[in-house]
């Protein structure tokens, strides 16, 4: 584990410098999340990372006799918002519902609850919301049956387009404006190779390899690091890394945007205690006396910006023949 920085942050959450600490045996990750991490510095208002939602869900999946029973109930329910809240209050301080959706298959009943859960990344929270919701449900509809707590309508650490549109964790979009000189000096690259790479590899040939809602090169190595080094559930990463890197040329300078809408993160609960856990998320100011809520959303941004800064060393070091492998032969064999 290693501390990198710092990343010029600014936004709807924070507006601030700050290092990250990345654990990893990927050794050129460093210094790359490095390179990125010094653009940022030079360039007027750094990483703007904007926090558009959060929510954590689970769904519970329930049976009838037909589709239509399950129609009357799901119709039903959508009207109990108020009782359905009351009893998530039994199980939790912090849950808050607040969205249901479902889908009927045949005589299946797929519900999705979405909740708000403080500074906890949920997973646990919300099991146990949903499973006192499910035996509330039970009883005020006979007509239901229980099939599992859990019908993979969640989703829960599987690549799945409900989590790319609904949104599973926090969902943070990340932009930087870097003029043409910076991009020239700092990555060796230009802005037109970068947006080309960009439209070739990360959406063209996702698109030929079949992949879900993802258009990106490697959000997965930044993830595991700053999970690992944040006390995060690092399989998680599955349905985080389902993002999308935007690139354009603005007036000559280059417009960098990655969007996470999964980013399962918190700063406390299982896995935040150990020491160096704890030493990590004091030194990124998520372990501040805010209000609930807050200490994760600056993580998750944080956690952002950090992706952004992996994707951007790569993508330019992947504009230039060579560079990719020199940099890994150097670093890792040197």
């Amino acid at each position: 584990m290693r501390w990198v920085g710092p990343i010029r942050i600014s936004g709807n959450i924070m507006d601030a410098e700050v290092s990250v600490p990345l654990a990893t045996y990927e050794s050129p990750l460093w210094p790359s999340v490095g390179r990125g991490a010094r653009v940022s510095m030079l360039c007027e208002g750094g990483i703007k990372a904007t926090l558009v939602d959060e929510r954590m869900s689970r769904s519970i999946l329930l049976e009838a006799a037909d589709a239509g029973a399950a129609l009357s109930a799901i119709t039903s329910l959508n009207c109990r918002r108020d009782e359905m809240q009351a009893v998530v209050s039994t199980s939790s301080r912090f849950a808050r519902l607040i969205d249901v959706r479902h889908q009927i298959l045949g005589n299946l009943l797929f519900v999705r609850l979405e909740f708000t859960t403080g500074d906890a990344s949920g997973h646990n929270m919300v099991t146990n919301a949903a499973d006192h919701l499910m035996r509330w449900i039970l009883q005020s509809y006979p007509q239901l049956s229980y099939s599992s707590i859990s019908g993979n309508f969640c989703s829960d650490k599987k690549p799945t387009a409900v989590n790319g549109i609904l949104g599973r964790g926090k969902n943070v979009i990340t932009e930087i404006l870097i003029p043409r000189d910076i991009c020239e000096r700092r990555l060796k690259t230009t802005p037109e190779k970068v947006v080309d790479l960009n439209i070739k590899k990360n959406l063209i040939g996702t698109m030929l390899a079949g992949g879900l809602r993802s258009a990106n090169a490697h959000y997965a190595n930044m993830l595991l690091a700053f999970y690992l080094a944040t006390g995060q559930d690092a399989a998680n990463i599955v349905e985080g890394s389902q993002g999308m890197t935007h690139a354009e040329v603005r007036n000559g300078d280059l417009y960098f945007s990655c969007t996470l809408p999964n980013l399962i993160v918190g700063s406390v609960g299982n896995g935040k205690g150990l020491d160096f856990v704890e030493d990590n998320l004091t030194r990124l100011g998520c372990r501040e006396p805010r209000e609930t809520g807050a200490n994760a959303r600056r993580l998750a941004v944080i956690c952002a910006a950090t992706v952004l800064c992996g994707e951007l060393s790569l993508l330019a070091a992947q504009t230039n023949p060579g560079e990719l492998m020199e940099a890994h032969i150097q670093l890792e064999r040197g």
